[in-house]
């Protein structure tokens, strides 16, 4: 498996958010956010390969009880299930919800790419078509949240965006207090510019919102 990092800090998103967690993130996804915060797993994929056995290694020599296995897009990494089959901790994983794989975890923290995410720069325009192709497979979607415990967390850019948030809901069939919204950004700053408004939202559709605590304490660093 090409791994991108190997960290122990806290989750920073989500129904979890606040405990102490082991990261796994592979490298290499098959989208390509416009505003992606690890375009080192994504637009120019970087890591070395590990084999299963060195990585549930390293995961056990941190002692934690939970583990977070994400991305890029860990469920397009070869070997995947038979990683998940040998970690013995609660494991959360981070998807896009585009692709299934037979994998066991306690949390299936599923984020469909809204429309917000297609790339459209000079640079990046030509992943527009495939990425709106795969970003939204309602099919998939509905099968991961019949097998998995899941939350569906979704990225905000604006008021908007919850147009689009309602109509996957009802279309898969998730349940709204599963669902997550967290807002994009990756300056404390402008994440809580957004939030104020967020929270609102939050109130009127009886959803949750997450922070990116992680975010607020170290700043938009790698492997913290």
């Amino acid at each position: 498996m090409k791994i991108a990092e190997i960290f122990y800090s806290i989750q920073g998103e989500g129904t979890l958010v606040g405990v102490p967690s082991v990261f796994v993130r592979t490298s290499g996804c098959n989208l390509r956010c416009t505003w992606c915060d690890t375009p080192y797993t994504s637009w120019e994929p970087q890591g070395e390969e590990r084999s299963v056995a060195s990585i549930v290694d390293e995961v056990n020599s941190y002692g934690a009880t939970h583990v977070v296995i994400t991305g890029g897009e860990p469920m397009i990494a070869p070997k995947i299930e038979e990683l998940t089959g040998r970690l013995t901790q609660h494991i959360t994983i981070e998807t896009a919800g585009t692709v299934d794989a037979n994998v066991r975890c306690e949390l299936m923290s599923i984020s469909p790419k809204l429309a917000n995410s297609t790339p459209h720069t000079r640079e990046s325009g030509r992943w527009a078509a495939q990425h709106d192709r795969l970003r939204y497979q309602p099919e998939i979607l509905r099968r991961l949240i019949q097998l998995y415990p899941y939350q569906l967390k979704f990225v905000i850019t604006n008021p908007s965006d919850l147009e689009q948030v309602n109509g996957i809901v009802e279309d898969i069939g998730a349940l709204r207090n599963r669902v997550v919204l967290m807002a994009e950004g990756v300056d404390a700053a402008i994440l809580a510019e957004r939030g104020r408004w967020l929270a609102e939202v939050a109130k009127r559709e009886g959803f949750r919102i997450t922070p990116r605590l992680h975010i607020d304490l170290w700043g938009n660093r790698r492997g913290v």
